[in-house]
C-alpha cells in the first residue's frame, strides 16, 4: 500500500470513530459560502486540525471543519472551508479531502465558488452554473503515482460536471425564480487576482469565470467515479471600463449576498438525490 493510501485509510478510520452513519453526498463551501452550514442539522462537527493528515484552511471566509449532518432530508458531509494550492499546499493535499470523501462513501459532490466574471453579461452576485473548466493554469492533482484503489491512469473528463444534475439544478432555478448562467471556469493559481489583459486572454480561451479552486476537486472527485455538480457566485467583475481594483472583502460580501440563492439551490437539488 502506498504513503498516501495510507494516510487515507488512517484519516477514514480516525473520522469513522466519530461518525458511523453514512451519507452519499458531500459538499465543500467557497469563499464567504460558509454559512449554507447553519442550514445543516449537524450531527457532528470535527475540527480540520484534528484529522490525521487533513490540511488547515487559512483563508479568511474559510471556518475549516467537516461537518456530518442532515440537508434536504438527506445525510451529506460538508467541508466548511476549502484548501487552495495558493497557500503552500500540493495540488495533492488540495485534492485529499475529495479523495476521504469518496472512500467515506460519497458518490455526489457540491462545490461552490466565488469567481471573477469574464463574460459581459455577469453582474456581481449572478450565480454560474459550471458545465465545464479550463484546467490548463493549475497544477493537475493526478501528477505521479497513480492511486489505482481509487481511480484510473487516464481518467475521461468529457464530462466533468454531471449533465443530469444541471438539469435538474436548473428545473429547480426555474421554480424558484432563480436566475443562472451556465458557463466556463477557469481555474487559475491565485493568489494575485488576474490583470486585465488575463482576464482578456481567458475570455478568448473561452472562460465564463475565473477561480483559485474547484478545479483540482473536481479532476481528483471524477477519478474517483464521483458526479459533480458546482457553482460560481460572481463576485467581481473582470472585464469592465472603470478601475479594476478589486479586493477580497468585496469578494466575501458578494458571497455573502448571493448565498441564499445558492442555500435554496443546493438544498432542493440534494432532496433529488
Amino acid at each position: 500500500m502506498s504513503e498516501t493510501m495510507q494516510q487515507l485509510h488512517e484519516t477514514v478510520a480516525y473520522i469513522r470513530q466519530l461518525v458511523d452513519s453514512e451519507a452519499t453526498t458531500g459538499i465543500i463551501l467557497g469563499s464567504g459560502l460558509g454559512n449554507l452550514s447553519n442550514e445543516i442539522k449537524v450531527e457532528k462537527e470535527i475540527a480540520y486540525n484534528e484529522i490525521p493528515h487533513f490540511p488547515v484552511s487559512t483563508v479568511k471566509g474559510h471556518k475549516g471543519r467537516l461537518l456530518f449532518g442532515e440537508l434536504g432530508g438527506k445525510k451529506v458531509w460538508v467541508m466548511g472551508g476549502r484548501f487552495h494550492f495558493y497557500e503552500g499546499y500540493t495540488a495533492q493535499q488540495v485534492a485529499y479531502p475529495v479523495r476521504v470523501m469518496r472512500l467515506l462513501g460519497v458518490k455526489t459532490l457540491l462545490l461552490s465558488n466565488a469567481a471573477g466574471g469574464v463574460n459581459k453579461a455577469f453582474k456581481v452576485g449572478d450565480l454560474m452554473i459550471i458545465n465545464d473548466h479550463i484546467s490548463m493554469f493549475t497544477v493537475n492533482p493526478l501528477l505521479g503515482k497513480n492511486e489505482e484503489e481509487i481511480g484510473t491512469r487516464f481518467p475521461d473528463m468529457s464530462e466533468p460536471y454531471s449533465k443530469a444534475l444541471i438539469r435538474k439544478a436548473k428545473e429547480i432555478a426555474g421554480a424558484n425564480n432563480i436566475f443562472l448562467h451556465e458557463g466556463v471556469y477557469t481555474g487559475v493559481t491565485g493568489p494575485t487576482f488576474e490583470t486585465r489583459a488575463e482576464y482578456k486572454l481567458i475570455h478568448v480561451l473561452g472562460g465564463d469565470a475565473v477561480g483559485m479552486s474547484t478545479v483540482q476537486e473536481t479532476i481528483a472527485a471524477v477519478h474517483s467515479g464521483m458526479d459533480v455538480f458546482a457553482v460560481s457566485v460572481i463576485t467581481d467583475l473582470g472585464i469592465r471600463d472603470e478601475e479594476n481594483v478589486i479586493t477580497h472583502e468585496e469578494v466575501l460580501q458578494a458571497a455573502k449576498d448571493a448565498e441564499p440563492k445558492l442555500t435554496l439551490l443546493f438544498t432542493e437539488l440534494i432532496k433529488t438525490l
